[in-house]
């Protein structure tokens, strides 16, 4: 390995490109874990929680889906033997541990996710976190923060208000920024009458929750556009123009999901353009199929062109990147290290390109050069350079996880 490496290693140094450089900086850079993959989005409120509303959905029933937090946090640890470089840790809020006890989304408090940071600090993991606002009787009628009744539009206004109290001790109790995360599935199947009321109540009902003073050391608040989801197919009440706008107006981190824009959009261009307004964002890196189908991330063209644009914008510090896939058929072990392998190596890739001298060519009007370039830059062997990477963080590369992942199924999984 060590000298397909340095063959490797030579060889984009041609391109003027210093491997050892690139390590160092791909390890600095967090990929933040989403817990519900392991449970299929069902969490912790009930025994029989299961994913409801929002226009999402788990397809799928693999044996071995994680039935309680210490389960969870098994599954979690060991699908991170698979995984290098670092890791945060990303929360709903259904998944705080309520003792057996029903507790209402606007009741939650952060004793109820003291396990949580107690077992992140211990693994050495930050905490990132989501208000909830679908599997509730009060998001059945398909709308939250922009319900037209006020009694529902409070109630989801006092879980928003808890949610970034937890988020700020999270960040307080851990000693790093927590990212909280605002996604609400408001929508309507068919054509409104009133587009513009429920938006206006969105709006207002954002403000309150964002009214109390938090500091942005312990927690910076960001929010989540959408095209369309199941059930909200004509209207969507958070449409990419409305939380851009916000995001613009109120000086928020801005979430761009790469399942959440037409199939024929990237969300790689849109990430230099909202940087000049915004100033941070978050990404959720997802793969959508025809629809947010929320498939397990590959090392496909749509990922790796949103990694090469956070690099080649220098963006590094202010792009926070989350996962956002969930998968009920296969092997949640394989689902979470499949996924966040492929975008690591995305960012890998893209931190490989001879992006100065590409630059140059640009500048100098020479763009066959340029082209070229990148064109002969994606036969350099990047394979080396990540199986180099995996050695180094004591992690297994290519199919060698393969029986590793087997094992637990059979040891652990099977068994529940």
């Amino acid at each position: 390995m060590a000298k397909a490496y340095n063959t490797a290693k030579d060889k984009y140094a041609a391109f003027g490109v210093d491997t050892e450089k690139v390590l160092k900086i791909l390890d600095s850079i967090p990929l933040s874990m989403h817990c519900w993959q392991g449970d299929d989005v069902g969490g912790f409120e009930s025994p029989d929680s299961s994913l409801s509303g929002g226009g999402i959905q788990t397809t799928g029933n693999f044996m071995g889906k994680a039935r309680n937090p210490e389960e969870l946090r098994a599954d979690i640890a060991e699908a991170r033997k698979y995984i290098p470089g670092k890791t945060r840790l990303n929360l709903h809020a259904i998944y705080g541990e309520f003792g057996g006890k029903k507790v209402d989304r606007n009741e939650i408090s952060f004793e109820h996710f003291k396990g949580w940071v107690d077992w992140c600090k211990s693994q050495n993991m930050a905490l990132d976190f989501n208000p909830t606002f679908f599997s509730h009787p009060l998001a059945n009628g398909g709308f939250t923060l922009s319900s037209s009744d006020k009694g529902v539009r409070e109630f989801w206004i006092e879980h928003g208000i808890a949610c970034r109290k937890i988020a700020e001790k999270i960040g307080k109790a851990l000693g790093e920024t927590a990212i909280t995360n605002f996604w609400m599935p408001d929508g309507m199947k068919d054509f409104p009458a009133d587009r513009a009321a429920p938006r206006e109540r969105m709006a207002d009902s954002l403000d309150k929750i964002f009214a109390p003073k938090i500091s942005p050391k312990y927690n910076k608040d960001s929010v989540e556009c959408k095209l369309f989801g199941i059930g909200s197919e004509s209207y969507v009440v958070g449409s990419h123009e409305f939380f851009m706008g916000y995001a613009v107006k109120n000086q928020k981190l801005l979430t761009l999901d790469s399942g959440h824009f037409h199939p024929t959009e990237t969300i790689a261009d849109k990430i230099s353009s909202m940087l000049m307004f915004v100033p941070e964002l978050l990404l959720h890196v997802s793969r959508g199929v025809r629809w947010d189908s929320d498939h397990v991330v590959v090392s496909d063209d749509a990922t790796l062109s949103a990694m090469q644009e956070v690099v080649r914008c220098g963006a590094i510090s202010k792009v926070h990147i989350g996962m956002d896939f969930f998968d009920a058929s296969i092997n949640r072990i394989f689902a979470w290290a499949i996924g966040m392998r492929a975008a690591r190596k995305c960012l890998l890739c893209a931190l490989l390109e001879p992006i100065e001298m590409m630059r140059t060519a640009e500048n100098e009007g020479d763009y066959g050069k340029r082209l070229a370039l990148i064109e002969e830059s994606r036969n350099l062997p990047a394979s080396d350079v990540w199986d180099e990477y995996c050695r180094r963080s004591g992690v297994l590369s290519g199919l060698k996880m393969v029986s590793s992942i087997k094992k637990y199924e059979a040891k652990v999984l099977s068994k529940r």
